[in-house]
């Protein structure tokens, strides 16, 4: 058996990607072969789609093979077993060819930096390198899509794949990369998936992993969310999403210890929360995300994450009913060092404890100092209405400004409540209330209409006089 492409598939490849896009219809299945089988330099067909995957369809070349029987119909060679053989060797000979444009650039990044480069004789490679990179932003989607499709080659795939990261800048390096940079006490490959990478960069969710000197992978393609559930680990190294509830670190004794601390501390407030927002959370709890930001929405560890949300959402002929059990149910982390946290919990905290002055004595309650909330260990069982309005509302305002920040659609209902909170907050800002009674209309005057009226029949008057005497 032989099978020897015609045309070297290096020289082949198109300079840009195929006209249909990813995001339209998932040109992916509709593509048309650009592969054209012979046998025995007598060519049999030039749509035949069997030869390599779909995700691999933007290669162009001719295939001639002595083989393959000569007088034959399509639907014998589909079934014919030296076909497939030579559809595999195809796609590892397809993907050790980007694989090679792939290391030629990377051994010119490491050659950049040195003063004195000695130049290659051999034009091929002078060529090669450094085309990765536009190889990559026409037809990354379709590795992607690859890693999805494909399990046999799925780390080859993995290997081409190129995202930024807080530490690349404006270059996308490969989880190869990653994992060489990767710090000695990290375990596992930290990614964040969204829009932007400058507002992925500024997430709550982050905060965290940035403060360790961890890097992080910024994932801002639509097909990221599809791609990173098949792609669960990378060299015994699992991917963590950042945005969901567990970040997996390394915690010693003391910070177990001090996690359970908090925990105690901040029950009142937790529970407090817990009943403010009812289901709209699945639960409350101490973060280990952040280090500046008072608080985050986090997604559960199944479900959709807001981005994933935002990309089923998009669907145009897609019955959303059906996704609403996909929706995964958030949870809202606090920061326990947080001021505005601390003085919440002292707020909760104060009406809860035992010598606190019930409502019903006439008697102002004696004075004693009021306790710090990290250093009092008092639980007490909270009921309705024991915080007033003002915490009901600040606790309202940061959970619908947090799922904001998060990536989360609001809902018409949470829209409504979040702009009347900001109306509010805005109104005391400024010292007028919201209810304050709306100005009187301008009043125009009458004669001024009367003295245009009057301009006008002058110059129509001047006007027709002109006409008379000519």
């Amino acid at each position: 058996m032989r099978a020897q492409p015609r045309l070297p598939l290096a020289r082949a490849r198109p300079a840009r990607g195929p006209t249909p896009a990813l995001h339209t219809s998932c040109c992916v299945c509709h593509m048309q072969s650009n592969l054209k089988l012979y046998v025995r330099r007598v060519m049999i067909t030039d749509e035949f789609d069997e030869l390599l995957p779909r995700y691999l369809g933007f290669i162009k070349g001719v295939v001639d093979s002595d083989s393959l029987p000569l007088n034959v119909s399509r639907e014998m060679l589909q079934q014919n077993k030296v076909l497939k053989v030579i559809g595999k060797k195809m796609t590892r000979k397809a993907l050790a060819m980007i694989k090679a444009l792939a290391d030629a650039e990377k051994k010119d990044d490491e050659e950049e930096g040195d003063e004195a480069v000695e130049k290659s004789d051999e034009e091929d490679e002078d060529d090669e390198s450094g085309k990765y990179a536009e190889f990559w932003k026409a037809f990354g989607k379709y590795i992607k899509m690859g890693l999805i499709e494909d399990t046999a080659n799925r780390t080859r795939l993995a290997k081409l794949l190129r995202y930024a990261t807080s530490k690349s800048g404006d270059k996308e390096i490969s989880l190869e990369e990653y994992v060489a940079n990767m710090k000695e006490d990290q375990k596992h490959i930290y990614y964040i998936s969204g829009e932007d990478k400058d507002a992925l960069m500024k997430s709550p969710s982050v905060e965290k992993l940035i403060a360790m000197d961890y890097e992080i992978i910024f994932m801002t393609d639509a097909v990221d969310e599809y791609t990173v559930q098949h792609l669960t680990e990378f060299e015994g190294k699992r991917l963590i999403n950042a945005s969901r509830e567990g970040l997996k670190l390394e915690e010693g004794d003391k910070d177990k210890k001090r996690e359970d601390m908090y925990k105690d501390m901040f029950k009142p407030l937790l529970d407090y929360i817990k009943e403010i927002l009812g289901r709209k959370v699945e639960k409350v709890l101490i973060s280990k995300h952040l280090v500046a930001s008072p608080v985050v929405a986090l997604s559960a560890d199944y479900g959709w994450t807001a981005q994933m949300e935002k990309v089923m959402k998009a669907q145009a002929f897609t019955d959303q009913s059906k996704f609403e059990f996909m929706k995964s149910k958030r949870n809202f982390g606090i920061n326990p060092r947080h001021p505005m946290i601390i003085e919440l919990n002292n707020k909760v905290r104060w009406r809860l404890l035992p010598w606190a002055w019930s409502s019903h004595h006439t008697v102002p309650p004696p004075p004693s100092p009021r306790p710090h909330p990290l250093y009092c260990t008092s639980r007490v069982q909270i009921k309705a209405g024991n915080a007033n309005e003002a915490t009901e509302d600040s606790v309202m305002s940061l959970y619908l400004s947090a799922v904001v920040g998060a990536g989360y659609p609001l809902t018409p209902e949470d829209a409504m409540d979040f702009s009347s909170r900001v109306g509010r907050i805005v109104s005391q800002n400024i010292g007028v209330p919201m209810d304050a009674e709306l100005a009187p209309e301008l009043e125009v005057p009458e004669d001024v209409v009367e003295d245009d009226d009057e301009e006008v029949e002058e110059e129509e008057m001047d006007g027709n006089a002109e006409k008379d005497e000519v």
